[in-house]
């Protein structure tokens, strides 16, 4: 049984688009959906730097592009679909919920609205390097922050104002060797998104919507998600809500999944499934370059 993940932001590199755009049609694919936006995707996914990518706005409609756009020159027809975060709106289309072009026009209004949000207030998210999430969990509550990202394999991103990450550096809790500083521009999956989940809101009016063609399986808490209302309904909760990709994870085990391949840019939730689902076999689609590999794994694995 295969699934298909799409990773979140923070997964995108400067150029890694650029390999990509020589495949047939996705230079065209990647101008359309340009035009669509307003945004120069070809430009910010070969020739901008790490900080013009770093931003919000800017990033979400890059990574959404990049796993439709590898999706496509894949052409797999999994059991299973999961995103990270972000990466939830392109398993969205994959799973024929929205079409391409709305996800994309979704994705944008997703990252201009939690660009805005962030502007409000000072705010930041750390990684937590070792601990035990029944320990490290209780802790960041009682610092007022948020474990905005529960990622499975103890791996757990904490969210909150500059002030409250600072406290957490000076008060790391029992087990957590080290506490990362992250270069995000807000606390994302947190109460500080909440004028973002307004905006989505009210952008999701003009969808049409489909229920799910394949398995959906949603970060808010691990379910498979049956009905493309509902799907929608959680892509604009998650905003302000925690990514429990633990619990997605857990999900694909109990279904019985075999193989996992991750969308471009792949890596991120490739090691995270090494570390937490053994003897499922995975692959991460860095270039086109991994596509064969990749084919050829989707056929010991697909059709489960």
């Amino acid at each position: 049984m295969l699934v298909l993940v799409a990773p979140g932001q923070g997964a995108q590199t400067p150029g890694f688009l650029t390999p990509w755009l020589d495949l047939p049609g996705a230079a065209d694919r990647i101008a359309a959906w340009s035009d669509a936006i307003g945004l120069d995707l070809a430009h910010y996914g070969t020739r901008a730097d790490a900080d013009e990518i770093r931003d919000t706005a800017v990033a979400q409609p890059l990574l959404v592009a990049a796993g439709l756009l590898s999706a496509a020159a894949l052409d797999a027809s999994p059991s299973v679909v999961a995103g990270h975060s972000v990466g939830e709106i392109t398993a969205a289309a994959l799973a024929g919920v929205i079409d391409d072009e709305a996800a994309l026009r979704f994705v944008r209004t997703r990252g201009l609205g939690m660009a805005e949000a962030a502007g409000v207030t000072e705010t930041g998210m750390a990684a937590l390097l070792g601990g035990d999430p029944d320990v490290t969990i209780p802790h960041l509550e009682k610092l007022g922050l948020t474990a905005a990202n529960v990622n499975g394999g103890g791996q757990i991103v904490a969210a909150g104002t500059a002030a409250q990450i600072a406290a957490l550096e000076a008060d790391k809790p029992e087990g957590v060797r080290r506490v990362v500083a992250l270069k995000v521009a807000g606390a994302f999956h947190t109460h500080h998104m909440a004028p973002a989940v307004e905006k989505l809101r009210a952008a999701v009016g003009d969808l049409t919507v489909s229920d799910p063609t394949v398995r959906y399986v949603s970060n808010a808490d691990g379910h498979t998600v049956a009905t493309g209302t509902e799907v929608i309904a959680r892509l604009v909760g998650q905003v302000a809500n925690p990514v429990r990709w633990d619990l997605c994870m857990e999900t694909f085990r109990s279904l019985g999944v075999t193989a996992l391949v991750e969308l471009s840019p792949g890596g991120t939730l490739t090691g995270l499934a090494k570390r937490a689902l053994p003897g499922v076999k995975t692959l991460a689609l860095k270039t086109p370059d991994d596509l064969d590999a990749a084919r050829a794994l989707i056929s010991e694995h697909a059709g489960a």
